[in-house]
């Protein structure tokens, strides 16, 4: 086998001479594997550089392949690389081959192959850049995964108040006709029947009292005692509906004078069922109008049906729509808000989905320090300075745990974090700290015992 012309096949040599090639191939081992073979075990030390010739050479990831060396590929070491383990298996196919060079000999590489360096250290730099935007993109993933757990759960209360209203509406209508029959037999006056409509959308638009337990059932036995009095059929169906409209005793009196006793199940009849079709719908709408609310905040929020370029933007407004996508989390903890932002507040020129990202890392990350009962501030203000140039500063501001002095300086640095394995990429703030210096602005922290507060500056 010709190693050299098989090097040579590699694009990242074009330009590298044969005599770097060759010593390379002079002090690296070749091997050819007839089977699948475990090159590095988890947790292995990584003490190879190793040129892919034939085949592949793949990382299990566990259910998936994480990354996958198909020749010509590069992997393993590098020259100035900190990489020191493999966090998972790494496996050569059977039928692959490779030379693998003993990391010893990446000192004399730097000092003796600068074309073969240069082609090595802008490989790391891939590697790095490819990995960070692998994480940033996980990162995004798992805050989508965040949000559209929350957003389930808020559209699925109004969802499912329609889908019960929509059945129990139904139903009353399945009642009416028979209703209708028993009230048109009657054959009243139209001066009564006018004036029990009009005690009917009285109560309809007034809005009903807010009773105590001990003025509900105060209240509930009166009206079943008026009806008992009277003997109107099936009193006890009619009793919750007459309290939660917030029907008096004096109302059904009024009732009573227009209407003969023996036709008071059939009108007082109607009466409910009419109130009972009226309070569905009202649900059947204020749900409606809740899930309304929400699609208008995720498309703000995801910047839906707008351009890509800068705009100005209202700080409030995409603060509010984060709030409302994680308000089921604020729930859970039972969170207090408290949002303190000038109706005047001026706009901001920039990014809304960038700006967005920002809001959601910190207040996700707030929710996260707090326990059960805390409390989130959220404020702005405008700062004009003397020389004409005024910002914006945004505060959030919580009531958990506090960051320790010696890590503050950290928690914006790439990959740091300190949530357990699993639940933090550490980018979070390394991502909004990126957005806010995209916005010409600044972020600093101020935390102890039980208060943290972030301050983001960003330009008029």
């Amino acid at each position: 086998m010709n190693q050299l012309a098989t090097l040579r096949q590699f694009p990242q040599f074009a330009d590298v001479p044969d005599e770097q090639l060759t010593w390379f191939i002079q002090r690296a081992e070749f091997r050819a594997y007839a089977e699948q073979t475990t090159l590095q075990p988890a947790g292995g030390d990584v003490d190879f550089l190793t040129l892919v010739l034939k085949g592949r050479i793949w990382i299990d990831g566990g259910a998936d392949e994480l990354v996958i060396y198909d020749a010509p590929g590069i992997l393993g070491v590098l020259p100035y690389s900190r990489l020191r383990q493999v966090t998972f298996p790494v496996i050569a196919d059977p039928g692959a081959e490779a030379l693998h060079l003993h990391r010893d000999h990446l000192r004399d590489m730097t000092g003796q192959c600068y074309e073969l360096t240069e082609v090595m250290v802008r490989q790391m730099t891939d590697r790095v850049r490819d990995f960070t935007r692998q994480i940033q993109q996980e990162e995004k993933m798992a805050s989508l995964g965040r949000l559209s757990a929350g957003l389930a759960h808020e559209l699925n209360n109004p969802v499912s108040a329609v889908v019960r209203a929509a059945d129990t509406l139904s139903e009353q209508m399945n009642a009416t006709p028979e209703r209708f029959k028993s009230l048109m037999a009657i054959q009243l006056p139209a001066e009564p029947v006018e004036r029990v409509v009009q005690v009917m959308f009285q109560r309809l638009q007034q809005k009903p009292p807010t009773l105590t337990m001990l003025e509900r059932n105060a209240l509930e036995d009166e009206l079943t005692d008026w009806l008992d009095d009277r003997n109107v059929a099936e009193s006890g169906d009619l009793i919750d509906s007459l309290v939660q409209f917030g029907f008096s005793p004096a109302d059904l009196d009024e009732i009573g004078r227009q209407i003969p006793s023996e036709n008071l199940s059939a009108v007082l009849g109607w009466v409910v069922n009419t109130l009972e079709t009226e309070k569905l719908v009202r649900d059947i709408g204020e749900a409606s109008r809740r899930i309304s609310e929400l699609v208008k905040s995720i498309k703000s929020y995801t910047h839906m049906d707008r351009g890509e370029g800068r705009e100005d933007v209202r700080l409030e407004e995409g603060i509010r729509n984060t709030l409302t996508l994680l308000n089921h989390k604020l729930r859970a903890k039972q969170i207090a808000v408290t949002l303190a932002i000038p109706d005047d507040l001026p706009t901001i020129c920039g990014w809304p989905g960038e700006l967005n990202q920002v809001w959601t890392n910190l207040i996700d990350n707030a929710i996260d320090a707090m326990p059960e009962g805390g409390q989130l501030q959220i404020s702005a203000e405008l700062d004009t300075r003397a020389d004409g140039s005024a910002f914006v500063y945004t505060h959030v501001a919580d009531t958990g745990t506090g960051i320790p002095d010696e890590i503050q300086p950290k928690i914006f640095d790439p990959f740091f974090t300190t949530k357990a394995i699993g639940q933090g990429s550490g980018l979070g703030l390394d991502i909004v700290r990126g957005i806010v210096r995209h916005h010409r602005g600044s972020i600093k922290v101020e935390s102890e015992p039980g208060r943290t507060e972030f301050i983001i500056c960003l330009p008029i």
